[in-house]
């Protein structure tokens, strides 16, 4: 059954980059099709999902070219039967647009002969497609970054390409002619009077006749601005210059633009904190300017809610996307217009079940069809919603267009050798695979993503379990026999919370205790291990065994098994949430856990309020006899790093705080196994440039009350640490772009790195376990999967 788009009619108020990256990022339609644009999954070869409008029952025609992370679909624009898609991230981000042409006796042509170098035949062959690649399209003077291909306009033979990352990120605009014998020509480039570093100009296009506009949503700091251009006898020649006095700081005018029956729409979507405005303008002859007809705006303003951000028109009427509103599900305001000016305005709110989908982060309007992008549908997998109108007028929805759950095959029977630094498809040192396991085939659906895993070992049969968290759930796999791990069951998040990226599981008396932030009513859910060895055939969907309700949603959650006291962090959204800092759990009755106190250090967080991102709590055994024998927590706390004795619930007692150089995000850390070091990392140092490389840093935490920062080590790598653990004298780091990395620690103040296993390219690893007595390691991949793991020579 359709569903249907509900229509408000509404009073008009005319005062005087959508996101891209989903499915529904980009979209184009013609008389005859649909096309959408995947370039979400950074794992994956971007593709343009094709829908044919008569018969969208139909299988869509899923269109790539190679197997390279490119950013395929980036943009889309096709007239008549030709396509052009932009993949802005080819050739170190040159950028370049592959033009399609639909060939209707395509089911009669055996495989071609000869190929362009650029295709991979073989692929694309297996598509079966009638649309077939005719041309590769670059900039003649391409460099590095430019990001030809980001944004793409036609009109007639006219076709603008937008290159926002050259000559750093000040960007130009290439045209292009279409010649009369199908042949392309790069016939002039386009760059702003007043072109400066970072303004992004070419970020959005509109052409229509000799008029075109370009917009440059980061000019002057990101309040914005457009820039007409019009084509004569002299080629084209900048006209106008569209920001007007009254714009805010940061308002990105020029965050979208269209040009329809001669008159010019420029959205800036954060004008005035997100509200939103579109300002129209209208060609003057005389003048030879744009002169500004009318502002248009939500009649029920809403802060952030982008109104503006994408625009498209047809016949009388502008559409008008704010994909924020309505509290992150989105809106599409429908602008309607007469000879005498605009005469009303109308919403369109997308069905509840999308959630809160981004619903208007674009829109492309043609005739009596429209399909309007939902980039945030699914936990951000995305989706398009197509309708129709009626003869009465109104809009319905005829289709929810998704894209199809992507994976690499599993690889199970048999351990690969990591050679000649690969092991399969992915870079290594001295770290074997024994499997892998892809995400759709470990309970993933449409928008799932691993994040934590753990693991448990059943004390009755010896067998190994991955704990694996997912921002929808709690995958089981049995890795016992490390070439062959088995898929157990799922346990879904919590009914009423909502899917988010972090999710966080440990054990206790073989029970799992999962926690999720930014989940709404997560909770903390209960979920009895044994269960497991009852599965023998098909995966199970479990229940939870038992939760405590004391938390809404929280980042983590830290249990010391020699106490059976759990410890949440970074609790917020209701309950009691201990400023953030350690909400304190006995867990000892793991199915009745009771509240036992908070504590929180004031001196950190960035709020002041003892926030903890993570930490880890031991019964100390340390060099400081003073604590010997006590509770000893260690907590990452943004800011700094905290030291509370916890041995009293009621009366826990800050110990010390300290603080480091460079400080971004105080993340996790891991004490080594004599407790008289902590290494901690920093999540923010990185993407920040405050470092050269990934940092580690080295708490000499010999004296409790006065830990010392002893060395930093820095990784020739430059990417995002996020989980580290310590095992014996070697450190397993997780990070995000370069994967699994292992470190000897025998000298505890200089770390060397001694194998690593990257997943990717355009993946990450979140977390990992390495306690497993097998000595299997347990890696997870953000949209890969599972790998397990062995690390060579390994002293177990």
């Amino acid at each position: 059954m359709n569903r249907t788009l509900l229509l408000l009619c509404t009073g008009l108020l005319i005062a005087s980059s959508a996101e891209a990256q989903s499915f529904g990022g980009t979209i184009a339609v013609t008389d005859h099709y649909v096309f959408v644009g995947e370039t979400g999954n950074v794992a994956f070869p971007g593709e343009v999902y094709i829908y044919t409008l008569d018969d969208l029952a139909a299988e869509p025609v899923i269109l790539s070219v190679n197997q390279e992370l490119e950013r395929f679909g980036r943009a889309i624009a096709a007239h008549g039967e030709t396509l052009f898609v932009g993949a802005s991230e080819a050739d170190e981000k040159r950028g370049t647009v592959y033009v399609f042409r639909y060939n209707s006796a395509r089911e009669q042509i055996d495989r071609p002969e000869e190929v362009p170098e650029w295709l991979d035949a073989d692929a694309w062959f297996r598509q079966n497609s009638a649309w077939e690649p005719i041309a590769r399209l670059t900039a003649s003077d391409a460099t590095p970054g430019d990001r030809f291909g980001d944004f793409i306009a036609l009109d007639g033979e006219k076709i603008l390409v937008g290159a926002p990352g050259r000559m750093e990120s000040t960007g130009a605009v290439y045209v292009i002619t279409e010649n009369a014998d199908g042949s392309f020509s790069e016939t002039a480039t386009l760059t702003a009077n007043d072109a400066g570093v970072g303004d992004g100009f070419g970020a959005t296009l509109a052409i229509e006749n000799n008029l075109a506009v370009v917009g440059a949503p980061a000019k002057s700091e990101n309040q914005g601005a457009v820039y007409a251009f019009l084509y004569g006898s002299e080629g084209w020649t900048q006209v106008d210059k569209l920001a007007p006095d009254f714009l805010t700081e940061r308002s990105r005018m020029g965050g979208s633009v269209v040009i329809h029956q001669g008159r010019v729409y420029a959205g800036a979507p954060m004008q005035e904190r997100g509200q939103g405005i579109v300002l129209e303008y209208e060609w003057d002859p005389e003048s030879t300017q744009l002169l500004m007809r009318d502002q248009l705006q939500s009649f029920d303003q809403q802060r952030s809610s982008q109104f503006g951000a994408a625009l498209a028109a047809s016949g009388n009427e502008i559409w008008i996307g704010a994909h924020r509103s309505n509290r992150g599900r989105g809106i599409v305001h429908r602008f309607i217009s007469d000879e005498n000016g605009w005469v009303g305005a109308m919403k369109l709110l997308p069905d509840e079940s999308i959630g809160r989908a981004a619903f208007g982060s674009r829109v492309f309007v043609r005739g009596d069809v429209a399909v309007i992008g939902a980039v945030r549908m699914d936990s951000r997998a995305g989706g398009a919603i197509l309708l129709k109108k009626e003869e009465n007028g109104d809009w319905m929805t005829k289709a929810t267009l998704v894209n199809k759950v992507k994976g690499h095959e599993a690889i199970t029977g048999g351990e690969i050798r990591c050679t000649e630094g690969m092991v399969s498809r992915w870079p290594c040192k001295d770290v074997d695979m024994t499997a892998f396991l892809p995400l759709p085939e470990m309970g993933g659906g449409r928008g799932s993503r691993l994040n934590d895993i753990w693991g448990w070992t059943d004390p009755s049969t010896s067998r190994e379990y991955a704990l694996v968290g997912r921002n929808d759930g709690t995958s089981f796999v049995d890795v016992t026999d490390p070439e062959y791990p088995r898929y157990i069951g799922d346990l879904p998040m919590t009914d009423g919370s909502v899917a988010n990226v972090w999710r966080d599981i440990k054990v206790y008396a073989d029970h799992a205790f999962v926690v999720a932030d930014g989940a709404g009513q997560h909770g903390v859910q209960i979920f009895d291990l044994t269960q497991l060895r009852e599965v023998e055939g098909q995966p199970v969907t479990f229940s939870e065994t038992a939760l405590y309700p004391g938390i809404a949603s929280a980042h983590n959650i830290v249990i010391n098994e020699e106490t059976g006291f759990g410890f949440v962090v970074g609790a917020s959204g209701g309950g009691e949430t201990c400023g953030g800092g350690l909400h304190m759990l006995d867990l000892r009755e793991p199915t009745n856990v009771t509240f036992s106190g908070c504590f929180a250090d004031p001196n950190t967080g960035r709020r002041k309020t003892g926030y903890s991102h993570d930490a880890q709590c031991v019964i100390y055994s340390g060099p400081d006899l003073t604590y010997s024998g006590r509770e000893i927590c260690l907590g990452s706390n943004e800011t700094a790093l905290s030291i509370a004795d916890v041995t009293d619930k009621e009366n826990p007692v800050t110990i010390s705080m300290a603080v480091y150089p460079k400080v971004a995000y105080a993340h996790q850390g891991w004490l080594t196994e004599d407790h008289r070091y902590f290494y901690m990392n920093d999540e923010g140092d990185e993407p920040q440039g405050l470092v050269e490389g990934t940092r580690t840093l080295v708490w000499d935490v010999s004296d409790l009350d006065d830990p010392v920062l002893v060395s930093e080590y820095v990784a020739s790598t430059p990417d995002t640490d996020h989980n580290l653990y310590i095992k014996g004298n070697l450190m397993y780091q997780s990070n995000y772009g370069a994967g699994l990395r292992i470190l000897d620690i025998t000298n505890p103040e200089s770390p060397m790195e001694i194998g690593f296993f990257e997943p990717g390219p355009g993946s990450t690893s979140w977390s990992n376990y390495p306690y497993f007595k097998s000595g299997t390691l347990i890696v997870t991949s953000g949209s890969e999967g599972l790998f397990v793991l062995k690390k060579r020579n390994l002293d177990i």
